[in-house]
């Protein structure tokens, strides 16, 4: 039954999109084919569904959004890219590698790929084809960096991960084994972050060195200014403080990451009516319709995907998974390398949420049967998912980046490739160096 099980829900679904359905229909649509085939009641699809968009920390999510839109709208993301392109200055590549830093500073207050390259290429891809660079080449380095909003937190993904990992336990034989789990929480998952988030930035530093230096992109300025870096920092303190803020209160356990998305709200209000003085009307109602567009898909997406995972856990299909796979091997490291190639399989198809909610419950009794930590396993995820932003088909970023740039998928793809590869190896780096992950935390006492 198990078995029969397994093929109606996962080909119930490849079918379902083959054919076109919306993922959260392929979803709903497996699990309850599943229902149905197990003589269940599919009510109790409907009350589980209806119980997974009912948790506290899941309000963290519309609220990061709708922090991250109006941060936009209040001139907030302009003044961080500001700072990033004052800091970048002589280096070569410079306006390439200020658009990776302004990501990594947008990143801390967005939680979203896509926004954040949006909120950085509608400033930066116009800037880097002022100064001759290859537009294709403006495009693809945007849209890798826009992939370090799900990496540095907070992050909309890390809160996903978080409530779908939170109530699986360990399996009694990889406690006898390796002997009592840490901890996870959303607060530990952010701090883990950082250290990887930065790790990823860095290998596109690295690469927009390189490909700048071949290429002969030049630095913005002769040499540092620090008349400049200061007159951006001065006119960007409210700005930089908004990261500060948020993440100062969640490390320093002033306030919960649910409760620091509402800061966030409140102090971008502040800024932007009362400070910048650019958060008119308008665009309060812009950034309200695109939270509500942004938080609706997702929820649907969530009520789908928990009933789905919720069967899967059920019919113990993740456990058959992972005896399957430790069949082959239980080498962590081939462990990893199969998990980290799936998942990039994975990110070219599926929306990164999505992803998370299906493949937690399948993924996680897997490494944890090899001793893996389940805080540095939900980074490992959410990097090697964040390159799924910028590999085709789905590439996210890509198509934002097209849009702005005016330039086709397929010569951004041509360029992003380089970025694909540097940031595959660093999340292979990330993923064999386990104290990457959670030297931080455990310095901060998580």
């Amino acid at each position: 039954m198990d078995l029969y099980v397994a093929e109606l829900l996962f080909g119930g679904f490849a079918l379902l999109l083959l054919i076109g359905a919306p993922i959260t229909v392929a979803l709903g649509g497996a699990g309850m084919m599943a229902y149905i085939a197990l003589d269940k009641d599919p009510i109790a699809l409907v009350q589980i569904a209806f119980n997974s968009v009912g948790s506290f920390p899941l309000m963290a999510l519309p609220a990061f959004v709708l922090a991250g839109a109006l941060m936009e709208a209040a001139g907030i993301s302009k003044r961080l890219v500001d700072i990033a392109e004052t800091l970048a200055g002589p280096i070569t590549g410079g306006l390439g590698a200020a658009t990776v830093i302004a990501c990594l500073f947008f990143g801390a207050i967005s939680g979203s790929g896509p926004a954040t390259t949006a909120a950085v290429g509608m400033l930066m891809i116009p800037a880097m084809t002022r100064r001759n660079y290859d537009r294709p080449y403006a495009s693809a380095v945007t849209a890798a960096s826009g992939g370090l909003g799900i990496i540095i937190p907070p992050s909309i993904p890390m809160v996903i991960f978080g409530i779908a990992a939170l109530g699986m336990q360990p399996p009694p034989e990889a406690v006898e084994k390796f002997g009592s789990f840490a901890s996870m929480s959303i607060p530990k998952l952010f701090i883990a972050g950082v250290v990887p988030g930065t790790v990823m930035a860095g290998s596109l530093l690295l690469m927009n060195y390189f490909i700048s230096k071949k290429n002969g992109y030049k630095g913005l300025t002769e040499s540092w200014s620090f008349g400049d870096i200061r007159k951006a920092l001065r006119r960007g303190v409210w700005a930089a403080m908004a990261p500060l803020i948020i993440l100062g209160g969640i490390y320093t356990g002033m306030f919960t990451p649910t409760e620091s998305a509402i800061v966030a709200i409140f102090y971008t209000l502040f800024v932007g009516i009362f400070i910048h003085r650019e958060l008119k009307l308008p665009r309060l109602s812009e950034s309200l319709r695109t939270t509500t567009w942004i938080t609706g898909r997702v929820l649907l997406i969530l009520f789908t995907a928990t009933a789905f995972g919720r069967l899967l856990v059920e019919q113990r299909i993740p456990a058959q998974i992972a005896d399957s796979m430790l069949t082959l091997t239980d080498n962590i490291y081939l462990i990893w390398t199969l998990v980290i190639v799936f998942l990039l399989f994975v990110g070219m198809f599926m929306e990164t949420l999505a992803a998370i909610l299906i493949l937690v419950p399948v993924l996680l009794p897997v490494m944890y049967a090899v001793g893996a930590d389940p805080t540095h396993v939900g980074i490992v995820v959410i990097c090697t998912l964040s390159i799924g932003f910028m590999t085709p088909p789905l590439g996210e970023n890509l198509f934002v980046a097209s849009g702005i740039g005016g330039e086709t998928v397929e010569r951004i793809t041509v360029r992003i490739l380089p970025f694909v590869l540097v940031t595959t190896i660093a999340v292979f780096t990330i993923a064999f160096f386990p104290k990457i992950s959670l030297w931080l935390p455990g310095l901060m006492g998580y």
